[in-house]
């Protein structure tokens, strides 16, 4: 059946967006880049989060978009490798301009992470998370 799934987000500025979550550590597949859309590759297995411009995006979703300064869409969660580097993502975010909305902590005893949103609304959560002190 499916062999890969993409995650599409509408962005106001693709140029913009794409240095955006360059700053903070995301790459891109530069064969895909247009002026109103690029290719961001998330992790190990190379996630596809295609930014298209807002316009473009409404075209084939065919729906009207959501006011991501009063509503959410979706929670995009990721991994990280340690707490540090949960600190040091939201450090890069405040950087590159985005609105760290939780700051980084422990939560529930096993889970380390921080909530951010990037320059377009849509909002991020990062965990570290320590199966061995999970709550069986």
């Amino acid at each position: 059946m499916t062999k890969q799934i993409w995650l599409n987000l509408p962005v106001k500025d693709v140029a913009k967006s794409k240095a955006f979550f360059s700053k903070i550590g995301f790459s891109f597949n530069e064969q895909h880049d247009t002026p109103s859309s690029t290719c961001m590759l998330v992790g190990d297995g190379k996630f596809v989060v295609m930014l298209f411009e807002e316009l473009l995006f409404a075209s084939f979703s065919q729906n009207k978009l959501t006011d991501t300064q009063a509503s959410s869409e979706i929670l995009i969660s990721i991994d990280a490798e340690s707490t540090e580097e949960v600190d040091q993502l939201a450090d890069k975010v405040k950087e590159a301009g985005g609105n760290v909305f939780g700051l980084p902590g422990e939560s529930q005893g096993w889970m380390y992470g921080c909530g951010f949103a990037d320059l377009d609304g849509h909002r991020w959560n990062v965990l570290y998370m320590d199966f061995s002190k999970m709550p069986k």
